[in-house]
């Protein structure tokens, strides 16, 4: 039984996840964003967020710490010296974690994993000087009474008149003599 057991173990053995979760924190460290699956998502993130969070106190025995956690200097470096700085002021909440669709062959849910402080499009503020407008229908405004009539006959839109369907004429029949009564009358019985 797997009771209080939390952890995604991710299909693999204990020095094989340690070593993929390293690797995975140390790309993520120094390129700011990476693309990978939901499940390593959510486990990179528990995974270098208490990293990050170390970093804000700079001493060896905090860089040591990580060390053994990334096992990668530059990352490391990159991490106290340029990550560091612009978290500081975060009081967690390090990572992002954007879904991007399922993966083409086994149809595995996609995302992208990116530190909050390095995305330049989301942190921009939006048009703040222009006011936001709302596209919402104003129930609670009633109309004047002589108005009422004039604004439904403009909310109707015109109807056109369907032409009349074009109807075969008549066969003209020529050359044949006009029969009148009179001359029905003339006409010799035998």
């Amino acid at each position: 039984m797997r009771h209080q057991k939390k952890f995604n173990h991710l299909g693999r053995k204990s020095a094989h996840r340690k070593a993929m979760l390293s690797n995975m924190a140390a790309s993520l460290i120094m390129h700011k964003r990476i693309h990978t699956t939901v499940a390593k998502a959510k486990a990179l993130r528990v995974y270098v967020e208490p990293l990050i969070t170390k970093s804000k106190e700079d001493t060896t025995h905090s860089r040591r710490t990580v060390f053994s956690y990334l096992q990668n200097k530059e990352a490391v470096t990159e991490l106290f010296r340029e990550i560091s700085k612009k978290i500081m002021d975060r009081p967690g909440g390090y990572t992002r974690i954007l879904k991007t669709g399922n993966r083409f062959g086994d149809n595995a849910e996609m995302c992208l994993i990116e530190l909050v402080d390095y995305n330049e499009a989301m942190l921009s503020p939006k048009d703040e000087g222009k006011a936001k407008s709302t596209r919402r229908k104003r129930a609670g405004a009633k109309k004047a009474a002589g108005d009422e009539g004039a604004a439904k006959a403009a909310d109707k839109p015109e109807v056109k008149a369907k032409p009349a369907p074009i109807k075969a004429e008549e066969p003209v029949v020529e050359n044949l003599p006009e029969v009148t009564p009179e001359a029905a009358e003339e006409t010799p019985e035998a």
